[in-house]
């Protein structure tokens, strides 16, 4: 481990496929470990090496003023930003009579602001030093329509974000090496479901892996999307 080492942003990083990259990249990277809770983003800090490694910032994706402040802390704590995770997301049950208008409001707010939120507040300091990648989870729902599925129609949204920057960073900014990088899992056994899928899913660490390939490509190399199913599943 080096203070050197790159930095990585990841957002949602309490659980599941947050903290599971956090732990596979920590020996190669410096974290900024950004969620909606303080407690286990402390834990992860702490079994990471504490915060001269892995630093935990709390921060609500949806709201504006923390997402600066992640990225503030970032700059601050570490100097640097050479990739966002843009990770954070929550879903539903599917059906329009299922969940509560409430529900869908902050899944909406953290799917679809919360990831634009989390480039347009990182975007300025990658596009100054002219290199970087963004990865941003995404859904095989973001390619798929899910019956009765707020959730699909999120992460279609997601989807489309990661391909407008992507295009944005080669049409608008001259000769900036920005990648981005779709994360489009399908089923993963996380706390994302009520009642976890067991051994027909993928683990959240199979995921990591695909985030780990994808920021090991070379500088030339824009690895846009990594759909992800577990063998048993058939859409």
């Amino acid at each position: 481990m080096s203070d050197n080492d790159a930095v990585l942003i990841i957002t949602g990083a309490s659980s599941g496929i947050g903290a599971a990259t956090a732990r596979r990249l920590a020996p190669r990277y410096r974290l900024v470990l950004a969620g909606r809770r303080p407690e286990p983003l402390e834990e992860l800090s702490g079994e990471l090496g504490g915060p001269e490694r892995a630093v935990a910032v709390p921060c609500d994706v949806a709201e504006w003023d923390q997402v600066q402040a992640m990225t503030e802390l970032a700059l601050d704590k570490f100097g640097s930003i050479d990739a966002v995770f843009a990770n954070a997301g929550f879903g539903a049950s599917r059906g329009f009579l299922e969940e509560s208008p409430e529900h869908w409001r902050s899944m909406v707010l953290t799917n679809v602001l919360g990831t634009a939120l989390t480039v347009r507040s990182t975007l300025p300091h990658l596009l100054e030093k002219g290199a970087g990648h963004y990865l941003v989870t995404s859904s095989i729902a973001g390619r798929r329509v899910l019956p009765g599925s707020l959730y699909s129609a999120t992460k279609f949204a997601t989807t489309a974000i990661g391909e407008a920057l992507r295009q944005e960073l080669r049409e608008m900014h001259d000769e900036n090496r920005i990648r981005v990088t779709l994360i489009e899992p399908g089923m993963v056994d996380t706390d994302f479901f009520d009642q976890r899928p067991g051994k027909y899913a993928l683990a959240d660490d199979d995921i990591a892996r695909a985030v780990e390939y994808a920021l090991d490509q070379p500088d030339s190399v824009d690895l846009n999307e990594m759909l992800i199913r577990p063998i048993r599943q058939s859409v």
